[in-house]
């Protein structure tokens, strides 16, 4: 077997070239949608907000899009993607997942209240989440398996660059006073991807396997969670944040305990065992991509304490982007003890840039450059943290599942990150509105939640150093057929 990571033998210019280069394009193509839409609001959002109204429920904008990506993708495909593809094949399944996530664009485009836009991106992320699971799903169809760390590069590297051009579109948008476009624009965009899937995708359908039933249950609690933290972060009293945070941390100990014995699994066959090595898999990629979630209110801080413009707002917090998918490329090509140095370098990465932000954001000191280039440094960092380690855990979750459970690997890997995202959003939110986030009385709240908000998530990123040693003590120390072994 290839040890993970390993692409040696590989080059970038395969995943460009013949039947590769077809599959590059669908499926870059369709993260980059996903992506773009999932930051795109950020930087809309102060002026969403004072238009619409709805600062109450300004972390919802994100949280319910995620949300919903997590339940259509699992719904329909994230426990049987795979199949799914098989069975209806890839050309129905790309279209109806692009006529979704349209029709919700155009809903958010002309909402005139927050509950109208709040629906549109719900119904965004049902189409995106679908998008986003099949194009995962799909690496291990479309790509020989020595590809596999550069594919997931290129698509985890694709989303990661794209997340440079959601709050920079936002923020030109928001400056210009026409946000309603930001969102109308991606009507066109989806039909021209839609176009595209349909001309390049084959045409036949393969029947093959049987689709398992949905891990009802694993579903509920795993959305439930989500939920339960967005309804309580409405409310700025710690008493509900503490309540909600407690119930949610219960549901997903309670998912875990039903992955163990259920017998239609929403994850892999011991990704949710405590100690096994994919769980501690699961559990750094989670971690990375909670913890870059703070990204999401760097707009809002940044025109409130420093009154930076939508647009250079945009910009800065774009900035993530840029330290990810540059450190992503960089590193898809170590293999061994360079890529053990990766996994572990990352977390540590993440948490210099959080506690620099958890220090430097709450002065506020309007117009200094100095302090902004630190804000800005500390940002690359968060990027290059989750980048430099990404590709590898991906290759890393495949790898140590048994062969019959490869697609629901694929597809876990799809959904840990949608889940992420929207817990972490949600956490954010939650610890943002409990200290100040929403206050009237000068900058002193909101300079107060964003020193919470981002040493709050320095615990996490804490926590991740701690697993990816883990899982780097694992690989060094035995193969993977003894890794295997723990199951």
């Amino acid at each position: 077997m290839q040890e993970p990571g390993a692409s040696s033998n590989s080059s970038w210019g395969e995943l460009f070239t013949g039947k590769q280069a077809i599959a590059s394009l669908i499926l870059s193509g369709g993260i980059a949608l996903h992506a773009v839409n999932t930051y795109i609001s950020a930087t809309m959002l102060p002026s969403i907000t004072a238009d619409i109204g709805g600062l109450d429920y300004y972390a919802w904008n994100t949280s319910l899009f995620i949300l919903a990506a997590i339940l259509s993708a699992a719904i329909l495909s994230a426990a049987v993607a795979g199949k799914v593809l098989q069975r209806i094949g890839a050309r129905k399944s790309f279209f109806f997942a692009g006529l979704v996530f349209m029709t919700g664009s155009g809903l958010a485009a002309i909402a005139p209240n927050m509950a109208i836009m709040l629906l549109g991106r719900s119904v965004q992320g049902a189409g995106g989440g679908l998008i986003f699971t099949f194009c995962y799903s799909m690496i291990a169809f479309m790509y020989p398996e020595r590809l596999w760390s550069r594919a997931f590069a290129l698509l985890s590297g694709t989303w990661g660059i794209t997340t440079l051009f959601g709050p920079a579109i936002g923020g030109i948008f928001a400056e210009l006073g026409v946000w309603r476009a930001g969102f109308g624009v991606l009507v066109p965009i989806t039909i021209l991807y839609i176009i595209v899937t349909l001309s390049l995708l084959p045409k036949h359908q393969e029947q093959s396997g049987s689709v398992h039933p949905t891990p009802v249950g694993q579903l509920g609690l795993l959305a439930g969670s989500v939920l339960v933290l967005s309804v309580t972060s409405v409310f700025e009293e710690a008493s509900w944040s503490i309540l909600g945070f407690i119930l949610s941390v219960a549901m997903i100990l309670l998912l875990m305990k039903r992955e163990q014995k259920a017998s239609t699994r929403l994850f892999p066959k011991g990704a949710l065992d405590w100690g096994s090595p994919l769980f501690f898999v699961f559990a750094s990629m989670a971690l990375l991509i909670l913890c870059v979630n703070t990204e999401f209110f760097m707009p809002f801080y940044l025109q409130k304490l420093f009154a930076v413009s939508p647009l250079w707002a945009g910009y800065i917090a774009a900035t993530v982007s840029i330290g990810w998918a540059s450190m992503e490329v960089y590193s898809a090509r170590f293999t061994d003890q360079a890529m053990r140095r990766a996994v572990n370098i990352g977390p540590f990465l993440m948490a210099l840039g959080l506690i620099t932000l958890a220090i430097v954001l709450p002065t506020g000191t309007e117009g200094n450059i100095m302090v902004l280039t630190v804000v800005t440094l500390a940002l690359i960092c968060i990027g290059a943290g989750i980048g430099i380690g990404w590709p590898h855990l991906g290759v890393f979750a495949l790898h140590l599942t048994p062969d019959d459970d490869k697609e629901n690997a694929a597809s876990a890997l799809a959904t840990v990150q949608t889940f992420a995202v929207a817990f972490g959003t949600a956490l954010a939110g939650l610890i943002a509105n409990s200290t100040g986030f929403n206050s009237t009385d000068g900058t002193a709240g909101i300079a107060n939640s964003a020193f919470w908000l981002f040493s709050s998530f320095a615990v996490f990123a804490v926590l991740g150093i701690f697993s990816a040693r883990k899982i780097t003590n694992l690989h060094a120390n035995a193969d993977l057929k003894e890794a295997e072994a723990h199951f």
